[in-house]
């Protein structure tokens, strides 16, 4: 018997995923917190005086694992939503490709062009960039086509953090390719995430062969949701509770907190099945706290490209008035953090949203996934797109 569709539980979303996708976007802000104590040459930053240190610890120490949890996410998402579909030809490349289009490039542009020109005001007033130094033609055309992470870069470059995304792009052409060619075979998951361990332990590992890793360990939990997903709905407090004792008991046994960086990776890639299972789950939430939650998962993208533009505009606020920017200062973390989601907000209904739909209607003909119904169609797009 088939597992129900998670479409279908109350108020048709995601809302352990969308958590969880909100808690790693805010995790990233934090561990960028320290781009404000770079120096013109390096970062140099004493992390246990950072504001609110004591209570957002793991975020300053680990943040930057937001990144693999959102390949793990969307890895989820996509073999949740469009394995069959894609395998079984019912969306086409094409289609494939505007709802991947239509969702990431429109803001991405909009932060590269923005970046781009805090960047050129920032090094003229300060004498040299902010951060990320390749900020030429060259790099702005691999930024231009999303290219900027593919191996044919010298370093970090604009609006640094898309790099996850432009990584994460060259992942979906290997998940089309790989279904229209091979099938839905769980052994292409396994051997994916096999391969990530693999080229990590022989010290090849490239952020492409990590995200792959992720990305297919990610769909092996909605493979494991699919093929056994609870019947019943449970609350987020029983849905926490399952992800943390299937997982702590694993990130203890591997000294998580004094680990190598491939002991984590690993963990994570153990980990992150099992808790996208269980986050994965309906869920009772009121229709207000649900509305918040969705809402919080739909800012992820937004301040993702947004923070860093962000901290550029500050950072050329604090240089012009010939002020050192106050790091340590409780207010200008909380107004980065503040700013980056009141942004996010403003952007992604003004922006993101109408941008997306007015793609989506002109290159579109047919609606997308018609096999799902209307609805779950619908939900297949918003879910998909919040990568």
């Amino acid at each position: 018997m088939r597992a129900a569709d998670p479409a279908s539980t109350e108020h048709g979303k995601l809302l352990g995923l969308e958590l969880l996708r909100f808690v790693a976007a805010f995790a990233v802000l934090v561990w960028h917190y320290q781009h404000f104590a770079f120096n013109g040459a390096a970062i140099m930053v004493d992390r246990a005086q950072q504001p609110f240190y004591g209570l957002l610890r793991p975020f300053y120490e680990y943040g930057w694992y937001g990144v693999q949890v959102f390949w793990s996410i969307s890895g989820f998402i996509f073999f949740w939503r469009y394995r069959d579909s894609v395998a079984q030809g019912a969306v086409g490349a094409w289609r494939f490709f505007v709802l991947r289009f239509s969702r990431l490039y429109p803001l991405h542009l909009a932060t590269l062009l923005l970046a781009a020109l805090l960047q050129h005001a920032y090094t003229l007033s300060a004498g040299h960039h902010f951060v990320y130094p390749h900020n030429d033609a060259w790099h702005f055309v691999l930024q231009l086509f999303m290219a900027s992470h593919w191996g044919l870069q010298q370093g970090y470059s604009f609006n640094g953090p898309i790099w996850s995304i432009s990584v994460e792009v060259l992942v979906y052409l290997v998940f089309f390719v790989s279904l229209r060619l091979a099938g839905k075979s769980v052994w292409l998951n396994l051997a994916a995430v096999a391969l990530a361990i693999g080229l990590r332990q022989a010290g090849l590992a490239t952020a492409v062969s990590d995200c792959i890793g992720f990305f297919y360990a990610g769909g092996g939990g909605a493979l494991l949701w699919r093929r056994f997903a609870p019947q019943q709905p449970g609350t987020i407090v029983r849905a926490l509770a399952w992800s943390a004792t299937i997982g702590l008991p694993i990130a203890a046994w591997a000294g998580v907190a004094t680990a190598s960086d491939n002991v984590i990776i690993y963990v994570l890639l153990a980990y992150m099945p099992c808790a996208l299972y269980c986050l994965a789950q309906p869920l009772h939430a009121g229709r207000r706290l649900a509305g918040v939650i969705d809402a919080a998962g739909n800012l992820t993208y937004a301040s993702y490209l947004l923070h860093f533009p962000l901290q550029l505009a500050i950072a050329l606020y604090f240089d012009a008035r010939a002020e050192s920017i106050p790091l340590y200062g409780k207010l200008l973390f909380v107004f980065y953090i503040g700013a980056s989601f009141g942004a996010a907000y403003f952007v992604y209904r003004f922006l993101e949203r109408p941008a997306q739909s007015w793609l989506r209607r002109r290159l579109l003909v047919a609606p997308a996934a018609p096999e799902l119904g209307q609805g779950a169609a619908a939900g297949a797009e918003r879910e998909a797109g919040k990568t």
